[in-house]
This record gives C-alpha cells, sequence and structure tokens, in this order.
C-alpha cells in the first residue's frame, strides 16, 4: 500500500507539524509513504515516518538529492511533469496545505479516480474535508486498503 503526501515546499509550522504526523500514521498502518522528495509538507511527512521505520519514496522534479528522510530518490528531472509519476504510484492522497503545485496533483489524482484526503487544503469538489491529519490518514489508509 503506497499513500502520497502532498503539499508545499514552504509551509506553516501548523502543515509541518501535520504532515509530521501524517507520516507517522502512514508508516504505522505499515503503508508506504510517497511524495515530491522535497522540503516542507514532504520532509516533514517522510521524517514523521522515519521516526516509525517507515519506508519513504521521492518523486523529484530535478537531479537533486531530495530531504534527508527519503529512503529511495528517483530523480526524473521533469520538472512538474513529475506530478502524474506520483499521483499514479500512490492509492490514496492526503493533502496538507498547499499551493498550485499541490492542486496540479490533486486534479491528476482525481482524474486518475484516486481519492483525495485534504487537511486545511484546496476545497475543491472530489477532495474529501478532513478536521485533522489522523481523519485524512485513517480516511485514504481505508482508501488504499480497498484500492489494493
Amino acid at each position: 500500500m503506497q499513500i502520497a503526501v502532498i503539499g508545499k515546499e514552504e509551509c506553516t509550522d501548523e502543515e509541518y507539524e501535520a504532515a509530521e504526523t501524517a507520516g507517522r500514521l502512514i508508516a504505522a498502518d505499515h503503508a508506504v509513504l510517497c511524495c515530491g522528495g522535497r522540503g516542507g509538507v514532504m520532509e516533514a511527512a517522510c521524517k514523521g515516518a522515519k521516526e516509525m521505520g517507515g519506508m519513504t519514496i521521492g518523486i523529484l522534479p530535478d537531479r537533486g538529492k531530495g530531504n534527508p528522510y527519503l529512503d529511495v530518490a528517483v530523480r526524473t528531472g521533469m520538472g512538474y511533469a513529475r506530478n502524474v509519476i506520483l499521483v499514479e504510484s500512490a492509492d490514496a492522497v492526503v493533502a496538507i496545505g498547499g499551493g498550485y503545485g499541490t492542486l496540479s496533483e490533486i486534479a491528476i489524482a482525481l482524474k486518475a479516480g484516486k481519492e483525495v484526503f485534504g487537511f486545511r487544503s484546496w476545497e475543491i469538489k472530489g477532495v474529501i474535508r478532513c478536521s485533522t491529519p489522523e481523519e485524512a490518514v485513517l480516511r485514504a489508509v481505508a482508501a488504499a486498503r480497498r484500492s489494493c
């Protein structure tokens, strides 16, 4: 089971904390955490997952190293086109905060029929609004189990 966590590279302290919580919970459910591999929400989610002994995969837009909590860094050299690879690799998606890059990933996920669970993220049709990161992960894990 693979759960994507998406959000901004430059996030608030609250978003960072929420993503760290999400990462811990994803790992506790024995799911692989997938993300864009950079900083901010992506780094925090990976940090949380690593604290619980989880596996992390970053789909990087360039040939950079990614955040220090990645187990696997996939260097695509594809810029934002890597969003398709990230979303298609996930069984469900958790969105935490986010800007236009996150909105792009949400749109790709919804178009691909993936369920998206948002915590303080874009409030658009198809995104299931969650009041806590815990709720977002709980619902994403349940959706991922249904799709596997």
